[in-house]
């Protein structure tokens, strides 16, 4: 039996979303406000916290940053009626498993919940938006969620997050070849990297890291990260 939080100032919206992920036999607790949250996940280690996006006194982009602080392994989804909100930014930045709409798509988020994985926060930096959201979708199959930068500044500035693997372009813009990664790697010093990259034969920063030449077999780098998972997660 897996176990959520499910988060809303509308209490009867998410109770009603809750009966259905308890029909199923999963155990759901519901908080009417971002306090109320909070308390609950100090106290209990929840499988995913599923949170709306505005609600009084603390909406969810705030409500995520402060869980990382609380429980960093913690998978998070939000669900927001106003897609264009500028604080689904700020809540990428503390790597969201999904962004859903109101109103909720139930067969998407049920198979969100029953993939997202504890500690399963991956630090994507790719400057391609194209190829960055490639990788999060597929990554996102598997239940991982991922933080991402766009450059070496970027990557200097990521939330308050515990990613468990990296996942980077060996060239961005912001240095040379292979600065994300020392970027990376000071900010993260016991983070486990994997390279992609459109050009072969260029030296890797760190011995043996992954290397996924660009166009590279989705299966195989989605195989490494569950290894990398599984040998630091159990």
């Amino acid at each position: 039996m897996r176990s959520y939080l499910f988060v809303d100032d509308n209490v009867a919206f998410a109770e009603n979303l809750a009966e259905i992920a308890r029909d199923l036999g999963d155990d759901v607790a519901v908080a009417g406000s971002g306090a109320a949250a909070l308390e609950l996940v100090a106290r209990q280690k929840f499988d995913a916290l599923v949170s709306d996006m505005r609600m009084p006194s603390m909406g969810g982009a705030e409500l995520v940053h402060r869980v990382r602080r609380v429980d960093p392994g913690l998978p998070a989804i939000v669900v927001t009626a106003y897609t264009q909100d500028d604080d689904l930014a700020a809540a990428r930045h503390d790597g969201l498993l999904a962004i859903l709409p109101k109103p909720v798509p139930i067969p998407r988020l049920l198979e969100l919940l029953g993939l997202a994985r504890r500690d399963g926060l991956v630090a994507l930096v790719e400057d391609d938006i194209s190829m960055s959201d490639n990788l999060c979708e597929l990554l996102r199959s598997r239940g991982f969620a991922a933080v991402t930068a766009a450059s070496v500044l970027e990557t200097k500035r990521l939330g308050e997050v515990a990613p468990f693997c990296g996942l980077v372009d060996l060239r961005v813009p912001g240095g040379p070849d292979g600065e994300a990664m020392r970027s990376l790697a000071a900010r993260f010093p016991k983070l486990r990297m994997m390279v992609v990259t459109a050009h072969g034969g260029e030296r890797l920063p760190f011995e043996d890291t992954p290397l996924f030449i660009k166009p590279f077999d989705s299966e195989a780098l989605l195989a490494t990260v569950e290894r990398l998972h599984a040998s630091q997660h159990g």
